[in-house]
């Protein structure tokens, strides 16, 4: 492997003694594969954020820790990459610990491998359980500070919260949903997720209330990923139209994959989807709101909820002064005429 970086900046990184680095940078036995691993990742790591290298100040390491659909951490990885160099005064530089459906004891497990690797705070996305909310005390009581991303852990120890108001966004489902079929709607799926996120939970309850309140004739059918194992989204939602006939839409509470199932699944049926929402304006979702497939995503500025979850680390670790405070950022209403960035219709 060649010198590009110091061997002290790669050990930061990894995590590890600069003993070991040496080791695995001139290919010396006696060295876990992991560990080798490790290293490796560390140098990925410090390339994509080189500019980081040049600055000066205090560094500071952070562990983003996120259980999520791998087009959703690529996204955090990007946004957060892009967003580092914009940081003062402090240097930051970022660990990843990704993963897609990992029990909570695996979460749990990866906080206090940071703990171990000597973070200075962690940024999280993860299930509201007992084994995680038990890690997070764990870090706070060793003065690692965490603020949870997109979905909150509200009963733990961590120093605040970033990320979209998920309450406020399934109310505004429900206002879409009601308001999009002319006031005469009779019937709307929820699609949610297999894990215990908070934020799911927020959007399902802020979506039921406001449809209650604002459309109380309206029916509601629920499916879960989880529900029947092995089942894909599609199976799911024709299974319910099967069952209902007046079924014509469609709000997806979770992010996982598959949302080109349900326009096809109404196909299939020889039905008409009169409106499916969706959260986040990844690549699969773009493409939908092109064709037709979907009508509105809710989406949000990933990048500022990182900026504020990074600020307020520093304010934890008394960088920036004030005390760090949890802010929920604005919904928005995606349409294909309004995209955020340009989208190209057709």
């Amino acid at each position: 492997m060649p010198r590009t970086f110091r061997v002290r900046d790669i050990a930061l990184q990894a995590g590890v003694s600069e003993t070991t680095v040496d080791r695995v940078l001139n290919g010396r036995p006696g060295v876990r594969a992991t560990t080798v691993d490790e290293v490796h990742r560390a140098v990925a790591d410090l390339e994509r954020q080189r500019t980081q290298l040049r600055l000066t100040g205090r560094t500071f390491v952070v562990d983003v820790v996120v259980d999520a659909p791998e087009r959703f951490t690529t996204a955090v990885r990007e946004a957060l990459e892009r967003t580092l160099p914009v940081l003062r005064p402090a240097v930051l530089r970022c660990r990843f610990a990704f993963s897609d459906a990992a029990s909570p004891a695996e979460v749990a497990g990866r906080l206090r491998e940071a703990a171990r690797r000597g973070s200075h705070g962690v940024v999280l996305k993860a299930p509201d359980s007992p084994e995680v909310v038990d890690a997070v005390a764990r870090l706070r009581a060793r003065g690692v500070p965490v603020v949870t991303l997109v979905t909150d852990l509200p009963g733990s120890a961590r120093v605040a919260y970033a990320g979209i108001d998920n309450r406020a966004a399934g109310a505004t489902a429900a206002h879409l949903v009601g308001r999009w079929g002319g006031g005469g709607r009779r019937s709307v799926l929820l699609a949610r997720g297999r894990s215990t996120f908070e934020g799911e939970d927020a959007r399902c309850s802020g979506f039921l209330g406001t449809l209650r309140e604002e459309f109380p004739g309206v029916r509601v059918h629920q499916v879960r990923e989880d529900e029947r194992p092995g089942a894909a989204l599609g199976d799911l939602v024709r299974a319910a139209l099967r069952a209902d006939p007046a079924l014509d839409a469609v709000y997806s509470a979770y992010a996982s994959g598959g949302s080109a199932q349900v326009p096809r699944a109404f196909a299939a049926e020889g039905r008409r989807c009169g409106f499916f929402l969706v959260h986040d304006l990844h690549p699969e979702h773009e493409q939908l709101l092109r064709t037709g497939g979907v009508d509105v995503v809710l989406h949000h500025d990933l990048a500022g909820d990182l900026r504020r979850a990074c600020h307020a680390l520093l304010q934890a670790r008394g960088e920036l002064p004030g005390a760090p405070q949890s802010w929920s950022s604005s919904v928005q209403v995606v349409t294909p005429h309004n995209p955020p960035v340009p989208l190209p219709l057709g």
